[in-house]
């Protein structure tokens, strides 16, 4: 399992390499870990400017002050006061995706322990990482042998593993290789961290999140409110795009993002951008249209040389950090996210959530009512090629084994 944009062989199961040598830490459940240094330093992403109320979405509102839930504390020789409890796991942390997501989670003040899982090269990974001074402890995990390790007492597992797509490649090209990988690592998650929040990014995530479910579902342990399909980098383009189309100030702009995660399924409500904005129809568009195909501008601008990677692990890690949030007590935790839903005749559909300490607590209904004939009808038209991607997943998920 070759994280994204890591290797040019994929298998499961292939290659085991002896553990690494790693830092000392328990395999129960960190607790706590207490540091004592000043938040700003180690969080640049933060921002006091962006703690607006329940649509503000931020990354910055994430990384806020100390834990208080801990039940464990660890003194150690730096003299650190920040709580940290959480336990993290990224799967496929080598790849394009995976070395700078883990480095965003590496800065949470909210992670106690961040395990970090590939099939090859993670251990320097993990070693850079360790250099930080943040509060989390690093520990790597090499080959199917050593990933049961990884998962036991995780509180999120976040799987970016899988191929990157190429030049002329389409999300569904992907399919057959990273179809694969995401359900052998979620039957480990399901045998090692059942109760974990489980944030699926290998594409195409139309179709692997709900192989995801199918396999916790086989297992007995599915949960839809922790079975996420990570679809943030959409709201975060269309922010960031109908920003500066219209000249607003960035931190400003919210636009929910509904449907699913590839070409037409994903659909801008360019109507219910917070704050109030007007779109001629030309206007409309052309935005819902970049948005949709804003990963292939990034592929073709690579050139062959990658994906989406960066943009991508800002985005997970925004979606990280607010899971994390959640699960600290954050009230006021809102995020666009590909979940089990009731929202359409549909079993799978992205739009705002509201997210606690169980999972998803609510679906934002309202963000499907009133909106434009020209959102309306793409709102159907996405919903066949959807329902096609939903279906692919669960066929692959129920064919017998070879």
């Amino acid at each position: 399992m070759a994280a994204t944009a890591a290797a040019s062989s994929i298998s499961i199961g292939s290659t085991t390499v002896p553990r690494a040598t790693t830092s000392s830490l328990p395999q129960s459940r960190a607790q706590a870990v207490n540091f004592n240094y000043s938040l700003p330093r180690f969080t640049p992403l933060r921002s006091s400017s962006l703690l607006s109320g329940p649509d503000s979405s931020s990354f910055s509102k994430s990384l806020r002050g100390s834990v208080t839930k801990s039940q464990k504390t660890d003194t150690k020789p730096y003299g650190l006061n920040i709580n940290a409890s959480y336990k993290v796991a990224v799967l496929g942390a080598a790849g394009g995706i995976g070395q700078p997501l883990s480095l965003l989670i590496k800065m949470s003040p909210l992670v106690s322990t961040l395990h970090l899982y590939d099939i090859a090269n993670v251990k320097g990974v993990a070693a850079d990482l360790s250099h930080c001074n943040t509060p989390s402890q690093v520990r790597d995990f090499t080959g199917p042998a050593e990933l049961a390790d990884c998962l036991r007492y995780v509180d999120v597992v976040v799987i970016p593993a899988g191929v990157p797509r190429k030049p002329g490649m389409t999300r569904d090209d992907l399919f057959n290789i990273n179809a694969g990988i995401v359900k052998s690592l979620v039957e480990a998650v399901a045998d090692n961290c059942p109760n974990a929040f489980i944030h699926v990014i290998s594409n195409p995530v139309n179709s692997t999140v709900p192989i995801a479910a199918e396999v916790l579902k086989k297992k007995g342990v599915y949960d839809p409110k922790k079975l996420f399909g990570v679809t943030t980098l959409d709201v975060v383009r269309a922010n960031t795009f109908v920003s500066q189309k219209k000249n607003l100030k960035l931190i400003d702009v919210d636009v929910p993002v509904v449907g699913g995660h590839a070409g037409i399924t994903i659909l801008p409500l360019l109507s219910k951008t917070k704050p109030s904005v007007s779109f001629t129809d030309e206007e409309t568009e052309k935005l819902t249209v970049r948005i949709q195909n804003a990963g292939t501008e990034v592929v073709d601008a690579k050139a062959g040389a990658g994906s989406a990677t960066l943009s991508m692990a800002y985005a997970a890690a925004r979606f990280v950090e607010s899971s994390l949030r959640a699960l600290d007590g954050d009230g006021d935790v809102y995020e666009c996210s590909f979940v089990d839903s009731a929202l359409t005749d549909l079993p799978f559909f992205a739009s705002r959530i509201k997210l606690g300490r169980s999972g998803v607590e609510a679906v934002i209904e309202s963000d499907l009512q009133g909106l434009t004939e020209y959102e309306q009808k793409a709102l159907e038209a996405l919903k066949v090629e959807l329902k096609a991607s939903i279906e692919k997943g669960i066929a692959f998920a129920n064919k017998p084994a070879n």
